[in-house]
Protein backbone atom coordinates (compact mmCIF):
# COMPACT_ATOMS: atom_id res chain seq x y z
CA UNK A 1 0.00 0.00 0.00
CA UNK A 2 2.93 2.67 0.70
CA UNK A 3 3.90 2.16 -2.67
CA UNK A 4 1.19 2.71 -4.25
CA UNK A 5 0.46 5.61 -2.03
CA UNK A 6 4.18 7.23 -2.83
CA UNK A 7 3.20 6.53 -6.89
CA UNK A 8 0.19 8.78 -6.49
CA UNK A 9 2.04 11.47 -4.94
CA UNK A 10 3.06 13.18 -7.44
CA UNK A 11 0.26 13.40 -9.05
CA UNK A 12 -1.41 16.75 -7.85
CA UNK A 13 2.22 18.48 -9.09
CA UNK A 14 0.99 17.22 -12.95
CA UNK A 15 -2.14 18.21 -12.72
CA UNK A 16 -1.70 21.69 -11.05
CA UNK A 17 0.92 22.04 -13.54
CA UNK A 18 -1.82 21.70 -16.36
CA UNK A 19 -4.15 23.93 -14.82
CA UNK A 20 -4.84 26.69 -17.71
CA UNK A 21 -2.62 30.71 -16.40
CA UNK A 22 -3.82 33.87 -17.23
CA UNK A 23 -3.60 35.08 -20.30
CA UNK A 24 -1.27 37.87 -19.90
CA UNK A 25 1.26 35.23 -18.95
CA UNK A 26 0.10 32.73 -21.34
CA UNK A 27 1.24 35.83 -24.15
CA UNK A 28 4.09 36.87 -21.79
CA UNK A 29 5.68 32.96 -22.21
CA UNK A 30 4.67 32.81 -26.32
CA UNK A 31 6.57 35.91 -26.55
CA UNK A 32 9.49 35.07 -25.01
CA UNK A 33 9.37 31.84 -26.74
CA UNK A 34 9.39 33.57 -30.07
CA UNK A 35 12.08 35.60 -29.11
CA UNK A 36 14.12 32.78 -28.50
CA UNK A 37 14.19 31.72 -32.42
CA UNK A 38 16.98 33.25 -34.17
CA UNK A 39 16.01 37.26 -35.27
CA UNK A 40 14.45 37.05 -38.87
CA UNK A 41 13.67 39.66 -41.70
CA UNK A 42 10.00 38.27 -43.21
CA UNK A 43 10.39 38.07 -47.18
CA UNK A 44 6.87 37.19 -48.42
CA UNK A 45 3.50 36.81 -47.57
CA UNK A 46 3.08 33.48 -45.12
CA UNK A 47 1.36 30.25 -46.97
CA UNK A 48 -1.03 27.09 -45.75
CA UNK A 49 1.54 24.22 -47.28
CA UNK A 50 5.38 23.53 -47.93
CA UNK A 51 6.68 20.63 -50.48
CA UNK A 52 7.60 18.38 -47.89
CA UNK A 53 10.53 16.76 -50.22
CA UNK A 54 11.97 20.30 -50.72
CA UNK A 55 12.81 20.18 -46.92
CA UNK A 56 16.32 20.10 -46.30
CA UNK A 57 16.43 20.58 -42.79
CA UNK A 58 14.13 21.36 -39.24
CA UNK A 59 15.19 23.39 -36.65
CA UNK A 60 13.16 23.10 -33.70
CA UNK A 61 14.08 26.50 -31.95
CA UNK A 62 11.51 26.72 -29.16
CA UNK A 63 8.61 24.82 -27.95
CA UNK A 64 6.58 27.29 -30.62
CA UNK A 65 8.76 27.75 -33.37
CA UNK A 66 10.00 25.41 -36.32
CA UNK A 67 12.10 26.61 -38.56
CA UNK A 68 12.14 24.35 -42.39
CA UNK A 69 15.33 24.93 -44.04
CA UNK A 70 14.38 23.59 -47.87
CA UNK A 71 16.89 22.97 -50.49
CA UNK A 72 18.87 26.19 -51.85
CA UNK A 73 17.70 28.95 -49.14
CA UNK A 74 14.94 29.64 -48.72
CA UNK A 75 13.55 28.95 -44.73
CA UNK A 76 9.87 29.17 -43.53
CA UNK A 77 9.19 29.44 -40.01
CA UNK A 78 6.04 28.19 -38.34
CA UNK A 79 4.73 29.48 -35.21
CA UNK A 80 2.87 26.99 -33.62
CA UNK A 81 -0.55 27.86 -32.55
CA UNK A 82 -0.12 27.39 -28.71
CA UNK A 83 3.13 25.95 -27.21
CA UNK A 84 4.50 22.18 -28.04
CA UNK A 85 5.24 20.77 -24.30
CA UNK A 86 8.86 19.24 -24.59
CA UNK A 87 9.26 20.40 -28.22
CA UNK A 88 12.47 22.74 -27.58
CA UNK A 89 13.64 20.18 -24.85
CA UNK A 90 13.57 17.28 -27.27
CA UNK A 91 14.27 19.59 -30.48
CA UNK A 92 13.01 16.83 -32.56
CA UNK A 93 9.69 16.00 -34.88
CA UNK A 94 7.98 13.47 -36.20
CA UNK A 95 4.72 13.20 -38.46
CA UNK A 96 2.81 11.25 -40.75
CA UNK A 97 1.43 12.31 -44.00
CA UNK A 98 -0.32 10.54 -47.22
CA UNK A 99 1.13 13.58 -49.55
CA UNK A 100 3.92 15.03 -49.99
CA UNK A 101 3.11 18.54 -48.62
CA UNK A 102 3.58 19.93 -44.60
CA UNK A 103 0.55 22.13 -44.51
CA UNK A 104 -1.29 24.32 -41.50
CA UNK A 105 -2.78 22.21 -38.87
CA UNK A 106 -0.94 19.26 -39.81
CA UNK A 107 0.28 17.23 -36.50
CA UNK A 108 3.53 16.93 -35.63
CA UNK A 109 5.01 14.68 -32.90
CA UNK A 110 7.80 15.49 -30.55
CA UNK A 111 10.47 12.83 -30.79
CA UNK A 112 11.90 12.20 -27.76
CA UNK A 113 14.85 10.07 -26.89
CA UNK A 114 14.20 7.45 -23.86
CA UNK A 115 16.33 4.76 -23.22
CA UNK A 116 18.53 5.44 -26.57
CA UNK A 117 15.19 4.26 -28.33
CA UNK A 118 12.74 7.15 -30.19
CA UNK A 119 9.10 7.93 -29.26
CA UNK A 120 6.27 9.47 -29.92
CA UNK A 121 5.81 12.43 -27.49
CA UNK A 122 3.14 15.41 -27.50
CA UNK A 123 1.10 16.61 -30.63
CA UNK A 124 0.73 19.71 -31.73
CA UNK A 125 -0.66 21.53 -34.79
CA UNK A 126 1.69 23.61 -36.97
CA UNK A 127 1.30 27.36 -38.05
CA UNK A 128 1.64 29.48 -41.12
CA UNK A 129 5.12 29.13 -43.12
CA UNK A 130 5.98 32.29 -43.32
CA UNK A 131 9.17 32.64 -45.53
CA UNK A 132 12.06 34.22 -43.61
CA UNK A 133 15.78 35.21 -43.74
CA UNK A 134 18.21 34.91 -41.00
CA UNK A 135 19.38 38.62 -39.63
CA UNK A 136 23.01 38.43 -39.59
CA UNK A 137 24.66 39.96 -36.63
Amino acid sequence: MTARFLALAPLPLVIAGCAPSDPAAHAARAAAAIAAAPAATVVGPGQNCIDRSQVRQTVVRSDRVIDFEMNGTKVFRSTLPNRCPGLGWDRAITYETSVNQLCTQQIVYTLQNIGGVPQRGAGCSLGEFVPIEYVKE
